[in-house]
């Protein structure tokens, strides 16, 4: 069965998908996307993706292409007609098609595409074992808050890290701090059980995975403290794991071939996997209708 996506109004198989060539997201890398899970045909964390589309829109003055509630159908037709339980949901909006010039005219018509993905998420064993990941320096704009298409020093980052032995990219910037990962968020826990991560400022994306975990280490009394971290402090830490949309909760036991610890997923992490797989079944199976 052919693969299903939605371009500018019209859903259709994958192959015969087109955006404009005058389109400023494939000249100037002119929009924002989302990536949102989906198990059990529910979106996960559904209306925090949306939230995070429209800051990161209203951040570069594009306005929605439809209503909220018009998107949301188009999500679940989109799923629906991919036949899908479970996968990934990409959905990308550009300022739309005008003639190439940095400044773009008045009243433009943004341009929504969307596609479905297999899930990938990571196996019992990899959860079980942890992964590892390297460090290196942080090449991205000013504004990583706002999910922009335009991704290439991320691409360059995890290439760094391509190898079937490494999971990811932890990106150092000029002050020495950790910042987050090429697609991830990072944390450490400390000797004494307390998780640090990056504050959610211009420096990261803020992730939806990052969101919850925080709340549920928040409101199970585990200490957090939302702060950068430098790869000496990382060093000594107790654990390490890392969070996204398509990794969920990922105990982090080497980086740059040390162990974090004893190299084993450690008591808070595997405690935080654990609050966010009940989670996840409270948002696409017990809400379920």
């Amino acid at each position: 069965m052919a693969r299903i996506s939605y371009v500018d109004g019209q859903f259709l198989p994958s192959h015969l998908a087109q955006v404009a060539m005058q389109d400023r997201g494939y000249q100037f890398a002119d929009g924002v996307y989302e990536v949102a899970a989906f198990m059990n045909a529910r979106l996960l964390d559904e209306a925090r993706h949306l939230d995070r589309l429209e800051r990161s829109l209203a951040a570069l003055a594009i306005p929605m292409p439809m209503t909220r509630r018009a998107l949301t159908l188009k999500l679940y037709e989109l799923m629906r007609r991919s036949h899908q339980r479970d996968g990934l949901l990409y959905l990308q909006i550009t300022r739309g098609a005008a003639p190439r010039n940095h400044l773009w005219p008045q009243g433009m018509r943004p341009v929504l595409t969307m596609s479905v993905f297999p899930p990938k998420f990571p196996g019992a064993a990899l959860r079980a074992k942890g992964c590892a990941v390297i460090t290196a320096a942080d090449e991205r704009w000013a504004r990583c808050d706002i999910k922009s298409i335009s991704l290439l020093p991320n691409v360059l980052a995890r290439k760094k890290s391509a190898t079937p032995e490494l999971r990811e990219t932890w990106l150092v910037n000029e002050t020495g701090v950790i910042t987050e990962g090429s697609s991830t968020n990072a944390f450490l826990v400390t000797t004494q059980g307390k998780i640090i991560t990056h504050p959610a400022d211009h420096h990261i994306l803020g992730g939806v995975t990052r969101d919850v975990v925080l709340e549920l280490a928040r409101s199970h009394q585990i200490p957090v403290e939302e702060r950068g971290f430098t790869p000496r402090e990382l060093a000594e830490a107790a654990e390490a794991f890392l969070t996204s949309t398509s990794n969920f909760v990922l105990p982090v036991v080497v980086v740059d071939g040390n162990k974090v610890g004893d190299g084993t997923p450690g008591t808070v992490t595997r405690r935080l996997m654990a609050l966010y797989d009940h989670h996840i079944e409270q948002e696409t199976y017990e809400n379920s209708a």
